[in-house]
């Protein structure tokens, strides 16, 4: 799906400097050479890529910022490249890591590629003309190499002593428990043939990465210079952490995935929701659109009254839309509103049946086969909320029984098929936190 197309809203970039616009958003924290790269961008169309380590068949939250990036260089005129680790993959990237990675097969590898690709096709357009995105695997050029082609062409351009000094691998040569293998030590080589095949091929001239990739990049920059005679750099991204000091993008229930399959997309718009009112603003930076105007207007509106959470819900429904859809963001908005008792609006705008779907994915949810109307009662002990017709009355006198978010008051009541939302389902609430939806075959 075309990013232009979903986004036909968004205000014209290619004008502006990639490098600016990419500073502006707070997705700078290093760069080889920024004065002389925004000359560069500023020249004509540039190819960037950034890698992706296929180590799962689903991104995370945490690959946004680097996505966003590569979106954003698009957005100004230039070319994308989306590197996908098939042959890095099968060695583990040690930058950033305290334990050897469990190695993959090449099957996995695969499958985990093809996982990935229709998840950035909601990010980078692949079909736009000149500066179309590019969607490659290293697989493809790492495994023409023999051992003794890296040894003698590439090996000879890295020096032991460099490569000790590195941080995360001083940390791990001095602890037993922690050993680097010559298998993951290798790995900035193929990191930087990975540059150099780039450069080559397609004219990269900028590798973006997480800032723990900086010794990677400036390896490969220095490969590509000594070996090809190319100008090229490294930009790295910020290792985003949360205002309380947690790793961004990290749950007490793990990762949380763009693959609706692993994390739905109600999660996914919680996870936005539930984000700190010191982390927002920059998140608004980092993981929408939005232009900064609005940003800011957004950040006014949620100072006035900070209570209603305006800017997490924008932040909330932005995010969710690109990696989702708008109509999802939408449904998972009603979705939320019902669960949050905030109101049944967002059933009435012709998105019933995701919502529904949504609803069924988050709370208890039966199918009933018997005839309209029923008595309320009946509906809750149909549907589990109450064990017997005495004990459903009981909560109904109480005052904590509401079908479709209207009180029921009368332990007579009836449920008739005019009260059936999206023409077969019934909300049910008992108090503040217990939920039901009852669809009716």
């Amino acid at each position: 799906m075309s990013v232009n197309t979903r986004n036909a809203n968004l205000s014209n970039t290619s004008s502006s400097n990639a490098y600016e616009v990419l500073q502006s958003r707070g997705l700078v924290e290093w760069c080889s050479a920024p004065e002389r790269l925004r000359e560069v961008l500023n020249e004509g169309m540039t190819t960037i890529y950034i890698g992706f380590d296929p180590t799962a068949d689903s991104l995370h939250v945490g690959h946004l910022i680097p996505i966003m990036a590569l979106a954003w260089v698009q957005r100004c005129g230039h070319r994308p490249v989306a590197l996908a680790g098939g042959g890095t993959g099968l060695i583990g990237d040690p930058s950033g890591k305290s334990r050897e990675r469990n190695l993959i097969t090449i099957e996995e590898v695969r499958k985990n590629v093809e996982g990935v690709r229709p998840q950035l096709a909601h990010f980078l357009d692949f079909d736009c003309g000149e500066n179309s995105a590019l969607l490659v695997n290293n697989y493809d050029w790492l495994s023409t190499f023999s051992f003794l082609d890296v040894l003698r062409d590439v090996g000879k351009h890295f020096s032991v002593n460099g490569l000790i000094a590195r941080e995360y691998v001083k940390s791990r040569l001095t602890d037993p428990d922690k050993s680097i293998s010559y298998t993951e030590f290798s790995y900035v080589l193929l990191q930087s043939m990975d540059f150099k095949y780039l450069y080559e091929t397609y004219g990269c001239r900028l590798q973006m990465g997480g800032n723990d990739q900086q010794g990677n990049l400036v390896a490969g920059v220095d490969y590509v210079r000594r070996t090809a005679e190319g100008e090229v750099f490294g930009l790295t991204q910020p290792l985003l952490l949360t205002a309380s000091g947690t790793k961004f993008g990290k749950t007490e229930d793990g990762a949380v995935w763009l693959d609706p399959k692993r994390t739905s997309p109600y999660r996914f718009y919680q996870f936005w929701i539930n984000s700190d009112d010191r982390d927002v603003e920059r998140l608004l930076k980092l993981f929408t659109f939005m232009p900064l105007e609005e940003i800011a207007s957004a950040m006014a509106e949620h100072a006035r009254d900070p209570g209603a959470r305006a800017a997490q819900r924008r932040l909330a429904f932005e995010a969710t839309k690109l990696v989702h859809g708008e109509a999802t963001a939408k449904s998972v908005v009603a979705a939320s509103e019902v669960l949050f008792g905030t109101g049944l609006s967002g059933m009435e705008l012709g998105m019933e049946e995701e919502t529904f779907a949504l609803l069924k994915e988050e709370m208890p949810f039966v199918e009933l086969s018997q005839p309209l109307p029923v008595a309320v009662v009946d509906l809750l002990v149909g549907c589990g909320a109450c064990e017997s017709r005495g004990e459903a009355k009981r909560a109904v006198k109480q005052g904590g029984v509401s079908v479709n978010e209207t009180r029921v008051e009368d332990e007579g009541a009836l449920v008739s098929r005019d009260a059936l939302l999206g023409g077969r389902y019934v909300f049910v609430r008992l108090g503040k936190k217990r939920f039901h939806l009852v669809a009716f075959r």
